[in-house]
């Protein structure tokens, strides 16, 4: 694609997005490419060099396979991909006598299309503003404040100030998307209320140099992150990980209220959870408040907010960047499907209809109930009073650290642009169950097709029809009602299904993001089935 911009006039914009993270970024990727005319207000010029939001997951990896930036981000990698990207998760100090394997996602690995990945979060914020440069309909607005934002029944108003000069200006937009962070204005200027839930504990986040400690943690091999529980810390992690390979780490833990970068010993500190004495060269020290945040609402008329505008929570399992990107994913397609007059009324609401209680569960049934489970465990077994049982939980422990990776499963059952599926619950939820069967409202898993071409590589941009030794009747039909509603439909066939029978479905409708939306092991329709499908999925 040529890299050659178009300017943007401010006149014309369809989307504002305030904050250009890697949420913001993203969901710019997914509009521009769509030829939706947007622009990011950023204030930073440059990504800030903070290591959060590492952990990428099979199923991020797969937007940025659709984006067009899957190897620039592979290439992007701080640590060698021959090293691994694995974790570990240890008692009492990380050198100490028990550790286990931990947050394996190569077990779910079957289920996506693409690998995951691990870099730091300004890597990846480059790898987008640089693909977000080659889209003519996106305009980028680097060191640039959003001051305030208005909203009537048309579209809504952001007066933006250049951070250098001061001088202020308005642009003009369909619909504004905060990505704006945790402390979004752009929410409260929606007057969107949150509910907050604070753990009263302060955490210290540490960025050093350390070539010793790289020497002392070879012991495990292909580990690139670290959790260590300590009875003292009552279920609250000292969490330390590589930036790269053999010098620079990050380290988050709680540490007493009224610390600051000159009261505490923080090398002191660091060796105590390693066990061990090594070298130390602070490059940062920062403080952050331990708390979770969930927006009582995603969208306040024509205004919307997502990643940590929206859900904010502590950085355990690598599960903020990601929940954010999906939020990017999911608003995108439907942002524009509206715009471009093939989504319908109630499309855009099914954005919070889908992704708060994904978040909601994210947030109970993951990491929360890890914070109790741990605090629950280190009140229970203690190797100096009691080895033997200590030893038998600990392995319980490892084992269900399988499970939990297994079982976060995000999907959209109950969702109102998704079939109702047999047997489901109804409601959309992080907590499920990672299978090959083609299910209304679960992610879909990759197969490959008799031309040796896997499934998601013949993915349309918008609907996509797999036709499963489907009778031609019944495909002609979808055809025929998708043009007539001016649904953008892509048909890919198998007359003879071969890995693809793992779907146990012979009509697979499939949304722009990968999801299934409605699914048949029919062969042919009812009278009127297509159009019903259709209309339903639009929204």
């Amino acid at each position: 694609m040529s890299t050659e911009r178009t300017e943007v006039s401010l006149s014309a914009v369809e989307v504002v997005i305030v904050g250009g993270g890697p949420v913001g970024m993203g969901l710019a990727v997914e509009l521009g490419q769509r030829g939706i005319r947007c622009v990011i207000v950023e204030r930073y010029v440059k990504p800030q060099p903070i290591p959060k939001g590492q952990n990428l997951t099979q199923r991020t990896l797969e937007h940025f396979h659709f984006w067009g930036a899957e190897q620039r981000l592979r290439a992007a990698r701080t640590i060698p991909r021959e090293y691994g990207i694995g974790g570990l998760t240890a008692y009492g100090t990380l050198l100490g006598p028990y550790s286990y394997d931990w947050l394996q996602r190569d077990l779910v690995q079957p289920y996506y299309f693409t690998e995951n990945e691990r870099l730091p979060q300004y890597a990846t914020e480059a790898v987008l503003r640089e693909r977000v440069s080659e889209l003519p309909s996106v305009q980028a607005l680097y060191g640039f404040d959003a001051d305030s934002v208005v909203q009537d029944t048309e579209g809504a108003d952001v007066t933006v100030v250049d951070r250098t000069s001061g001088v202020r200006s308005t642009l003009r937009a369909q619909y504004v998307v905060g990505c704006d962070g945790s402390r979004s204005r752009v929410r409260e200027a929606a007057g969107l209320p949150q509910t907050r839930t604070d753990h009263d504990r302060l955490m210290v986040l540490l960025v050093f140099r350390s070539r010793e400690l790289h020497t002392l943690l070879e012991c495990f091999p292909g580990k690139s992150y670290y959790n260590v529980l300590h009875p003292e810390l009552k279920g609250y992690w000292k969490f330390l990980g590589r930036v790269d390979l053999g010098s620079t780490w990050f380290f988050h833990a709680p540490v007493p209220v009224g610390t600051t970068a000159d009261n505490y010993d923080f090398r002191a500190y660091l060796q105590e959870a390693v066990g061990a004495s090594f070298d130390i060269e602070f490059e940062h020290i920062g403080f952050w408040d331990l708390r979770f945040m969930l927006a009582d609402r995603y969208r306040a008329g024509r205004i919307f907010i997502a990643g940590d505008a929206a859900h904010s929570h502590p950085p355990y399992g690598g599960y903020g960047v990601n929940s954010g990107l999906e939020d990017a994913r999911n608003l995108g397609w439907k942002l524009a499907a509206t715009l471009q007059g093939w989504g319908g009324a109630k499309l855009l609401d099914s954005y919070e209809a889908e992704r708060r209680p994904v978040f909601a569960s994210t947030m109970h049934d993951f990491i929360a109930k890890a914070i109790d489970t741990d605090r629950v465990f280190l009140d229970t077994y203690s190797p100096e009073h009691d080895r033997e049982a200590f030893q038998e939980a600990w392995r319980a422990r490892a084992a269900g650290a399988v499970g939990e990776v297994q079982s976060f499963e995000p999907h959209y059952e109950g969702s109102p642009v998704v079939w109702p599926g047999a047997g489901t619950d109804g409601q959309c939820s992080a907590v499920g169950t990672h299978r090959f069967d083609a299910r209304p409202g679960h992610h879909l898993a990759p197969a490959s097709l008799t031309s040796g071409r896997n499934v998601f590589e013949e993915l349309g941009t918008g609907y996509t029809l797999l036709a499963l030794g489907a009778t031609p009747e019944a495909v002609h039909a979808f055809e025929q009602a998708a043009a007539e509603l001016t649904l953008p439909l892509r048909v890919v066939t198998e007359t003879q299904p071969r890995e693809t029978a793992r779907y146990a479905s012979r009509l697979i409708l499939i949304r722009p993001d990968q999801f299934v939306t409605w699914a048949s092991g029919d062969a042919s329709l009812r009278p009127g089935q297509e159009r019903e499908v259709l209309l339903l999925a639009r929204g």
